[in-house]
């Protein structure tokens, strides 16, 4: 077996174990395992890894940087690419001209841009819209992006009057807990405010993006249309937090 092999394989097995993790909460909760789509959160992974991934099947994947993703997007074909990081206002562009979805609008003023810009950098006909989610910080944590539960009502009627995106449902970040079960409040939550807000009528698909790898279960158990999970795919990543800073591993948190 040559190394590339192995690699693929090793990438096979591993996104294979988290599908099936997501068949058993499936089960659990009495829902179609198809209902939920997995996103492999690859950042920090390089463009030949990547290769390596598609090679494995792996053929939704999810950056948190514009700048990181484009030379992927360059380098890959036959990836469906997510947004699943902040979006600054200036790089709207470079992200539609990146990514297939845009999970994280979190304010009307990034809705407005993206809505101006869509429709010149899409090369679509005008009855196309823009796939995007919307952020919410469900529990109104302040070191998190996202609309609180309370603006969000009035924020989805001013995001429904921008004729070129399409708001495909909410996402949300889970508590950064060493419990999972811990997360299920804030999901549970997200759900209901999902549910209410369609029932009354709000401009809103169903899909719901919750979950990473340390809750994705708790997440698919309630209600997880899109799952966010990288490290149990692509395993621990080192990074730096300044540029003269050595690589390091943390402890699991994140993706």
């Amino acid at each position: 077996m040559t190394e590339r092999t192995a690699e693929v394989y090793a990438l096979h097995a591993a996104y294979d174990a988290v599908l099936a993790r997501i068949a058993g909460a499936c089960d659990r909760a009495g829902r179609d395992p198809s209902s939920v789509t997995l996103v492999a959160v690859s950042k920090t992974v390089d463009a030949e890894r990547l290769a390596a991934a598609v090679d494995a099947g792996i053929t939704t994947l999810g950056e948190n940087r514009v700048q990181e993703a484009e030379s992927k997007v360059a380098a890959l074909s036959g990836v469906t690419w997510h947004l699943v990081g902040p979006l600054q206002s200036n790089k709207a562009r470079r992200a539609l001209e990146t990514f297939d979805v845009i999970q994280t609008v979190d304010s009307i003023g990034l809705a407005e841009r993206l809505d101006r810009l869509a429709r010149e950098v899409r090369d679509a006909g005008p009855a196309a819209r823009y796939p995007v989610l919307v952020q919410v910080n469900v529990d109104d944590d302040p070191s998190k992006a996202g609309f609180a539960p309370a603006e969000l009502r009035g924020a989805l009627d001013a995001i429904a009057a921008l004729d070129a995106l399409d708001v495909g449902g909410l996402m949300t970040i889970g508590r950064l807990v060493t419990d999972p079960e811990a997360a299920r409040p804030t999901f549970r939550h997200l759900r209901a405010m999902s549910d209410e807000l369609r029932s009354n009528g709000a401009s809103l698909g169903p899909a719901l993006s919750m979950g990473m790898t340390d809750d994705f279960e708790v997440a698919v158990e309630e209600g997880a249309t899109i799952v966010r999970v990288g490290r149990a795919i692509f395993g621990e990543r080192p990074h730096r937090h300044a540029p003269d800073e050595p690589e390091h591993v943390h402890a699991p948190a994140g993706p």
